[in-house]
C-alpha cells in the first residue's frame, strides 16, 4: 500500500485546490465569479489558489472582455487532469487496501 502514497499530488493536499480541480474537471471551462460563489471564498484566497495551480501548470487561464467587463476563465490543462486522475486513484487505492494488516 506504501506505494500509492507516492501518488497523491502536494498540489490537491489543500482542500481548495482540491475543489478547484474537481470542478474543473467536470466543467470545459468556469470563469472566476462561478468559482468564487461555489466555493465561498474571497478573490484573495481564491486568487492564490488559483495563481498555485497556474505555477504548476495545472490550469490555464483565458483572460476577455464582456462588453467593457473583464472575463476571466479557467480550465484544467491536460497536465493537470492527469495528475488529479492519479491523485484520486491513489486515494482510491488507499482506501481499499487500507487495512492496519496489510502492510507491504
Amino acid at each position: 500500500m506504501k506505494q500509492y502514497f507516492k501518488d497523491l499530488d502536494k498540489a490537491f493536499d489543500n482542500k481548495i485546490r482540491l475543489g478547484i480541480m474537481s470542478v474543473l474537471m467536470v466543467n470545459e471551462y468556469v470563469s472566476f465569479n462561478e468559482l468564487k460563489q461555489w466555493m465561498s471564498l474571497t478573490d484573495g484566497n481564491l486568487a492564490s489558489h488559483l495563481k498555485y495551480l497556474e505555477k504548476v501548470d495545472y490550469i490555464s487561464i483565458n483572460k476577455s472582455f464582456l462588453g467593457r467587463k473583464p472575463n476571466t476563465k479557467y480550465r484544467a490543462t491536460k497536465l493537470g487532469k492527469n495528475a488529479f486522475k492519479k491523485h484520486v486513484n491513489a486515494l482510491e487505492k488507499i482506501l481499499k487496501g487500507g487495512k492496519h494488516n496489510d502492510v507491504t
